[in-house]
């Protein structure tokens, strides 16, 4: 599993969709502060993996305290999350010009793991929004410090 994790101020994802009248654009999820989470899968996750990674971005202290120092987590810091499925992390450019994404689980495999961890994250408390699963999205933001952090967790590790 990886996440591409970033502080933002705020963030929104919109989708494109056609309707009987024309083209439209929807917002889809949207936050005024706290992490956007790109998310992606291999087809070895499991939830032992879904539950370290939601753990994880939960308590890593990434905001700043009142001596500027980065000591509160996202709920300490009353943040909320914004979390868009991007299987696209799995791309592995080494060789051509043309990624491959052979190690990117496939959207029947990816879609239960990311509800997985959805619900996860809903359990522990912190306001969510998301992209949707599977769709074509903009995702606008306006990055925060800038503070990005790249997660990953292989399956099978142990902690």
């Amino acid at each position: 599993m990886r996440i591409l994790l970033q502080r933002v101020r705020r963030a929104e994802v919109r989708i494109r969709e056609e309707t009987d009248t024309g083209p439209r654009e929807r917002i889809a999820g949207k936050i005024d502060g706290g992490y956007l989470l790109l998310v992606g899968f291999t087809h070895t996750d499991t939830d032992h993996e879904i539950e370290w990674m939601a753990d994880k971005v939960l308590g890593l202290r990434l905001f700043p305290d009142a001596n500027q120092k980065l000591n509160c987590d996202i709920g300490e810091q009353g943040g909320e999350l914004l979390v868009v499925s991007q299987f696209t992390l799995y791309a592995d450019a080494r060789k051509g010009r043309r990624p491959s994404f052979v190690d990117a689980a496939r959207p029947e495999i990816a879609r239960p793991l990311y509800d997985k961890f959805l619900t996860f994250l809903k359990q522990r408390g912190v306001p969510l929004a998301t992209g949707e699963f599977g769709a074509m999205m903009d995702v606008e933001l306006v990055n925060d410090g800038p503070v990005t952090i790249w997660l990953e967790r292989e399956a099978g590790v142990s902690s």
